[in-house]
């Protein structure tokens, strides 16, 4: 039995893939949690489809498909922040025309060379196809952005919660929501070859999700939206090896499972905990201290 359990670990290619999404999962978790704080959630849809037409562009040019993906993100991420700062239109309006302009430009592109362009490998990602260098790639970007955000959290956690008093302390919200948006634009370029663009979604929002309903205090929020990022991705691409199914579509299954979990089983907000506070204390509890 043992053995059998060791096995994923004697091949490369899973050893590689077991590092690269754990160190992804445990970005975008982190990532996830100021977009749940902000209520940005949909910025991270937008971002992890703005990045196809830099990747079509990419593997039409022979090019390294993460320089185009981030690119393509980066450029959207400061569309988003221009339109907001220079019209009147509301957040989600423009996230959608964002959205849709730069998605709709990279099935454009794909359309017109569809021979030259790997569609599966941009919608679902091939996390155990990636090379050594790939990796490096990955893990480059995965640590500079962790460093980074524990360098910066409090900042942003201060800019999140109240950017009147953000900048009444001296910090730029400019710069610092540019610098955010930067650095989600690379980690869904390193999650889209984990599990594809259509999936970076939900690595970016669930496990900060999760964690909201599990505690209030945001540090704590960040350490167990970490912890449930890198364990289910873990989780989720040693999995995939006896399930012999897509590594994607696995570790956003197993994280969509502890969602469910902590929806029904949270002990301040879940399902159970407020149908005991519907249904008031129980028998003789209102009796304890009484003489």
């Amino acid at each position: 039995m043992l053995p059998l359990l060791l096995e994923p670990f004697g091949y490369a290619y899973m050893r590689n893939a077991m590092l690269v999404t754990t160190l992804i999962g445990a970005v975008c978790a982190f990532l996830s949690c100021f977009l749940m704080l902000k209520g940005w959630s949909l910025i991270g849809d937008a971002l992890s489809h703005a990045i196809v037409p830099g990747v079509a562009g990419a593997y039409l040019l022979g090019l390294p498909f993460s320089l185009g993906a981030f690119f393509s993100g980066a450029l959207a991420a400061g569309a988003m922040v221009l339109l907001r700062q220079r019209t009147a239109l509301k957040e989600d309006v423009v996230i959608g025309l964002v959205f849709t302009l730069f998605f709709g430009l990279g099935l454009f592109m794909i359309s017109l060379w569809p021979s030259r362009v790997d569609l599966q490998s941009i919608a679902l990602g091939n996390v155990l196809a990636i090379t050594w260098g790939d990796t490096v790639q990955i893990l480059l970007i995965g640590c500079v952005t962790l460093l980074v955000l524990l360098l910066k959290w409090k900042d942003w956690m201060l800019l999140f919660f109240d950017e009147g008093h953000a900048r009444s302390v001296g910090l730029r919200p400019g710069p610092l929501k540019l610098l955010f948006f930067a650095l989600l634009a690379a980690s869904s370029v390193a999650a889209m070859q984990a599990v594809g663009a259509l999936l970076v979604i939900a690595l970016i929002v669930t496990p900060g999700a999760t964690a909201y309903l599990l505690s209030d205090r945001f540090g704590r929020v960040i350490a167990i939206a970490v912890a449930l990022g890198a364990g289910s991705s873990l989780a989720g691409a040693y999995a995939s090896y006896f399930l012999d199914g897509a590594t994607g579509a696995v570790i956003v299954l197993l994280q969509t499972a502890l969602f469910l979990l902590a929806f029904v089983f949270a002990p301040k907000h879940g399902l159970l905990a407020a149908h005991q506070r519907r249904q008031g204390p129980p028998p003789g509890a209102l009796q304890e201290g009484q003489p």
